[in-house]
């Protein structure tokens, strides 16, 4: 998502919340936690990213390789390849291929991603430092926060909303952030894509 696109989206987000503290009207409380390690999986390599690649019994294809600017890196024998786009098991399927094809009898290829550089969270609204972060694997909404400033006085702690998409969907859901840091709740990890609006409190 464009920085635009977010100045966008809370804007929308502060009309809809403007004269009240509360969330949006249908907006659950609290996400599931998400499994992160599935949603690294299944998610697309992009430039920055940093994957683990792992050959087994051929110790010198082993490493770690970072996904270059233009979506590809250099692999041992193969030469450049096409990462962007491409899911953790996408790429392995190619580099099984890749590998097959002349150089290795039955390659066993494994990807892990070990740095999602090009997956971001966005927090928005009454934060010190609005904007874009880097998604980090279980980051959760504190850490968020604190990312972009912390609060400023007028925030409305309890009735920050996350919105995430769901099954292609878009949800939403008000996250009591106060009683997260008083211990009372829960704290809410986050998956790459989320937003995280403050609204104002007008109380």
């Amino acid at each position: 998502m464009s920085a635009p696109s977010c100045v966008l989206l809370g804007c929308a987000l502060v009309a809809m919340l403007s004269g009240c503290s509360g969330g949006p009207a249908g907006a659950a409380r609290l996400p599931p936690t998400p499994d992160t390690a599935s949603v690294l999986q299944g998610a697309e390599l992009g430039a920055g990213d940093v994957v683990e690649v792992r050959v087994y019994q051929e110790a010198e294809l082993t490493g770690l390789y970072r996904v270059d600017a233009d979506g590809t890196f250099d692999f041992p024998l193969v030469g450049q390849v096409a990462a962007g786009g491409k899911t953790p098991g996408e790429l392995s399927q190619t580099l099984t291929e890749r590998l097959k094809a002349g150089y290795l009898r039955d390659p066993q290829v494994s990807v892990f991603v070990k740095e999602f550089n090009s997956k971001k969270v966005f927090v928005l609204g009454e934060v010190h430092k609005p904007g874009t972060f880097k998604y980090e694997d279980r980051m959760t909404i504190v850490q968020a926060v604190t990312l972009a400033g912390g609060l400023k006085p007028l925030a409305a702690k309890n009735s920050i909303v996350l919105t995430r998409v769901v099954e292609g969907a878009e949800k939403k859901f008000v996250v009591p952030f106060e009683q997260i840091g008083l211990g009372r709740e829960a704290n809410v990890v986050l998956q790459p894509g989320d937003i995280v609006f403050v609204p104002e409190s007008w109380l």
